[in-house]
C-alpha cells in the first residue's frame, strides 16, 4: 500500500518539476502560443500544468479517501 502511494506521488512530483515534458495546451492555445514564439509558449505551458495541480490532486485526495473509506 505505501509503494503504491509513494509511486502516485513520484509521479505528480514529476509533472510538477518538469511542466515542459507534459504537453497541456488545446489546439487554440497552441496557435496562439506558436504565434508568440518558443519561450513564451513553454511558459504557457507550464503555466497551464501549474493552474491545473491543484484540482487534480484535491480530486485525487477525496478519490483515495473515499476509496481508503469503503474499502
Amino acid at each position: 500500500m505505501k509503494l503504491r502511494l509513494l509511486m502516485v506521488m513520484l509521479i505528480i512530483g514529476t509533472v510538477l518539476l518538469f511542466p515542459s515534458l507534459a504537453e497541456a495546451q488545446c489546439s487554440i492555445c497552441t496557435k496562439t502560443a506558436q504565434q508568440m514564439g518558443e519561450k513564451p509558449a513553454k511558459a504557457l505551458n507550464g503555466a497551464i500544468i501549474y493552474l491545473a495541480a491543484a484540482p487534480l490532486l484535491m480530486m485525487g485526495f477525496i478519490g483515495y479517501r473515499w476509496w481508503k473509506h469503503n474499502r
